[in-house]
């Protein structure tokens, strides 16, 4: 019979900067029915993580003591009564409810995804969240190869794979990024541009003789404000960063984790269609690290904890 296993995962009891996080070692329960235990090989961050963390989004408190991660790769362990979408031994990859960064966790079974043999682990755990995310949020705007499409912090995790997705749709897409990430952009089919004053020039000028007719936002007011001044509908103007209503555009964030959703961003990673680029990688010990690095801002894809 099933039982309790022992698990080290990254824990906090207190609002704070990342070094608030500590490793520590507790139960995780037998999965309930229609739930997954899953040991944990890959988990990735995230700057709601991080938000959270610091009390900064009042819709999703923290229960202290809290856990810290949204998603997550590995290998099921356990199963609960009634799961009959994936078996133990298998490999997946999806989302965890706030604790994603431990050794093992519990998640519902419709939150998980199939991890293709040939998808390398470090993509599988830091790929589900903004993947999703990036493909709710491009689809809400029903793009085309008419569009020219402002993304901005586009070479994010989940800005550079709206840009992708953006460019497969034919848009021409012009993101924001800092200078060092400027030939990144441009090997995805982006138009790069940089933050700061005279945004709304350089857009401009990099969109030549066409009008701007879309907007991703994942950097905030600056980027929402730069579509207005170029005159964009506020219906077609999406932000995941900043408070929609008080600018009168629009927040489509990700949706309800889709298996199917997953598993095709993890084909078109396989097949060579979609870029996913990993920043970096630390250890579950030097999660603290993680998080600071985050937190500095200008992280180019994704960074994401292996555990052992």
């Amino acid at each position: 019979m099933t039982s309790a296993i022992p698990a080290r995962s990254a824990r906090y009891s207190t609002y704070g900067p990342a070094s608030v996080l500590s490793i520590v070692t507790r139960d995780v329960a037998p999965p309930a029915a229609g739930k997954v235990r899953v040991a944990v090989r890959v988990a990735g961050l995230n700057p709601a993580d991080t938000k959270i963390r610091e009390g900064l989004w009042p819709s999703l408190p923290a229960q202290f003591p809290a856990g810290i991660g949204r998603e997550m790769a590995g290998v099921v362990e356990a199963v609960g009564e009634g799961v009959t979408l994936v078996t133990v031994g298998d490999e997946v990859f999806g989302n965890v409810a706030g604790s994603a960064i431990a050794q093992y966790v519990l998640t519902n079974q419709i939150n998980l995804a199939h991890k293709p043999v040939e998808l390398d682990w470090i993509t599988a755990g830091g790929m589900s969240l903004v993947g999703q995310t990036a493909w709710d949020s491009v689809a809400s705007q029903s793009v085309t190869a008419e569009d020219v499409v402002l993304v901005s912090a586009a070479a994010g995790g989940v800005g550079s794979i709206t840009s992708q997705l953006l460019v497969r749709a034919g848009a021409t897409v012009i993101g924001t990024a800092s200078e060092s990430n400027h030939e990144f952009l441009r090997s995805i089919g982006v138009i790069p541009v940089s933050y700061g004053p005279g945004l709304v020039d350089r857009v401009r000028a990099a969109a030549g003789d066409r009008t701007v007719t879309v907007v991703f936002d994942h950097h905030g007011a600056e980027t929402i404000e730069a579509g207005l001044a170029l005159g964009v509908d506020p219906s077609r103007i999406n932000t995941i960063a900043a408070d929609a209503e008080q600018f009168g555009v629009v927040h489509v964030g990700r949706g309800p984790i889709n298996a199917a959703t997953l598993e095709e961003l993890a084909r078109l990673v396989v097949a060579g269609e979609l870029v996913f680029d990993v920043d970096s990688t630390y250890p579950l010990d030097e999660v603290v690290a993680a998080f600071e690095h985050l937190d500095g801002g200008h992280v180019r894809g994704k960074i994401v904890v292996t555990i052992p």
